[in-house]
C-alpha cells in the first residue's frame, strides 16, 4: 500500500540523511521526499512518499520518532487529508495540434508559464494519479521535453497537525 509520511525535524545537517538511512536500512524505497522548512525556522516538513503493508509502515514510524532531530511524525494515507503534488512540464507542440494542447491545459486546470514558438512549460498541481492522468493525455498531442514533479505533501483535514512536542 502507498504511505505518505509527514515527519517534523529540526532542521539540523544530516537530518534528512538519517532519516532516508533508516527506510534504506529496512529496504523500503523513498519514491518521493520534499523537505522545506516550516513557519518555525528551526523546524522542517519532511514528506516521502513509500509503499509497504500498514505493519511495517508503522514500525517504521515508530523508529523514526526516535531519531534524535525527530519532533513528530505521521501517516497521512490513514487519516483524511488534502494530497497535492506540483508538475512542471516542458512539452514541444505543432502549430496543427495548438487547439488540442490548449483545450487540454483548460480542461486540466494548469497554467501556462511561457508559451514560446514550438514549446509550452505548464504548471500543474493535483493529486498524483491527475498528474499521471495528464502527462498521458498531452502525449497524445505534443512531445514532452522535460517533466519536473515535486512529489506528495499532504495535509490533515480540520484541526489534526503535526506539532513540536513541548
Amino acid at each position: 500500500m502507498r504511505h505518505i509520511i509527514s515527519i517534523l525535524m529540526q532542521n539540523e545537517a544530516g537530518a534528512l540523511a538519517r532519516v532516508a538511512a533508516l527506510f534504506s536500512s529496512r529496504g523500503y524505497n523513498i519514491e518521493s521526499l520534499s523537505v522545506a522548512p516550516t513557519h518555525d525556522l528551526a523546524v522542517s516538513r519532511l514528506t516521502l512518499v513509500t509503499t509497504g503493508s500498514d505493519e511495517v509502515i508503522e514500525q517504521i514510524s515508530k523508529q523514526v520518532l526516535k531519531l534524535v532531530d525527530v519532533v513528530d511524525t505521521a501517516d497521512m494515507t490513514i487519516t483524511d487529508h488534502i494530497e497535492r503534488e506540483l508538475l512542471l512540464l516542458k512539452v514541444k507542440v505543432v502549430e496543427k495540434d495548438e487547439a488540442a494542447v490548449a483545450a487540454l491545459i483548460k480542461k486540466a486546470g494548469a497554467r501556462v508559464l511561457d508559451d514560446s514558438p514550438e514549446t509550452y512549460t505548464l504548471e500543474l498541481t493535483g493529486a498524483n494519479r491527475h498528474m499521471d492522468e495528464f502527462i498521458g493525455k498531452i502525449t497524445t498531442c505534443s512531445e514532452i521535453l522535460a517533466v519536473v514533479r515535486s512529489g506528495a505533501m499532504a495535509i490533515s483535514r480540520g484541526k489534526k497537525v503535526l506539532s513540536k512536542r513541548v
